[in-house]
């Protein structure tokens, strides 16, 4: 297979979203997270799903010369509209004012709604991160998971996540930020469609067919049901998570959302929402005890921070690149021509 580095991923990510009628920010911002997303292993949201972004910009789902606005709503809230657009470059252009808002404050909330899906939702977690902040993010989608006992979608894969400054570990070495991102779904539903091309089967606890019965067929578990993650565990996670993503912002909730995997019905509008804490507010000494912690975890053989595995893929893909199917990467270019009238097929 084909070895791209880093760079010539996002400029291909680049293309292919300019010629797909994303404007130049928007093409820049979110080629930047599809690089991010393949440097740190995460493939299925990576350029797998790049695709899908060019074919929803193509009919409309996505608006690429959306132009997002925010006002403050209280000292610590800030309501963000993405104006149909990406949520990565809603959330890039109003992070300096929340920067302010949570340096001033110690917490604060930004709330994005009229937006599209978050992709990786660690994308914005290491962000906050790397800014020295403790943070919180949560997402909703389309509705593909029903709430616990019922047979009707109502939420999406909804992921929540969790990120953490920290500091060097005892040899100096930067090993990057805490980054905890995890859907309320027993898995992500790209997983499921990658699954589907491969025509395996996925694993016992995925899924539900239309019956609502499990099922180990991809293509069942795509015309179904998603399941929860740990049963009632992942129906309350999602339950929170659509509260704080939708309810608060005024965003869609999953079921009014229009599909994320298909073209029609317009951009879904759904919402995220970062609590940003910042811990110079609190007790000092962070830094400290936040050592003794990962010191606590990372001395027993096996055990592995959060966010520990994505930062070694990520040196490991800067220095030696990424392997590219040949059939992605020429579809990728296919859509990185200009198309009048018609898009390459998802």
């Amino acid at each position: 297979m084909p070895v791209l580095q880093l760079q010539d991923i996002e400029q291909l990510a680049h293309r292919a979203l300019s010629a797909s009628g994303a404007s130049a920010h928007h093409a820049r911002t979110v080629a930047q997270s599809i690089a991010q997303a393949e440097a740190e292993g995460i493939r299925n949201v990576g350029l797998a799903y790049l695709p899908t972004y060019c074919a929803h910009l193509r009919c409309g789902k996505i608006h690429g010369d959306a132009q997002a606005s925010w006002r403050k709503t209280a000292p610590s809230a800030l309501l963000v509209n993405a104006d149909a657009g990406f949520s990565h470059t809603a959330f890039i252009d109003a992070l300096p004012d929340f920067l302010t808002m949570v340096r001033s404050q110690g917490v604060a909330v930004m709330s994005i709604h009229n937006s599209y899906s978050a992709g990786v939702l660690g994308w914005f977690i290491r962000r906050l991160a790397l800014e020295g902040l403790v943070n919180l993010a949560f997402a909703n989608a389309s509705a593909m998971m029903a709430p616990l006992g019922g047979n009707q979608a109502v939420f999406g894969t909804n992921p929540l996540g969790f990120g953490s400054p920290r500091p060097r570990n005892a040899t100096g070495e930067d090993v990057g930020p805490v980054v905890l991102d995890m859907s309320s779904t027993a898995t992500a539903r790209v997983n499921v469609i990658e699954a589907a091309k491969k025509g395996g089967p996925i694993p016992a606890g995925w899924a539900m067919n239309l019956a609502g019965l499990p099922t180990t067929d991809p293509k069942e578990a795509l015309e179904g049901l998603m399941a929860p993650a740990a049963g009632h565990k992942g129906y309350g996670l999602a339950l929170i998570v659509e509260i704080l993503a939708a309810g608060l912002g005024g965003a869609h909730w999953s079921q009014q959302a229009s599909s994320l995997l298909d073209d029609t019905g317009g951009p879904p509008g759904v919402g995220q929402c970062f609590i940003a804490i910042d811990p110079a507010a609190f007790a000092p000494g962070f830094d400290a005890r936040m050592f003794q912690l990962m010191q606590a975890i990372e001395v027993q053989e096996g055990a592995r921070v959060p966010g520990a595995g994505r930062h070694s893929h990520m040196n490991l893909a800067m220095a030696s690149g990424v392997e590219v199917d040949t059939p992605l990467l020429t579809q990728l270019e296919q859509y990185a021509i200009p198309v009048i009238g018609k898009s390459p097929d998802v």
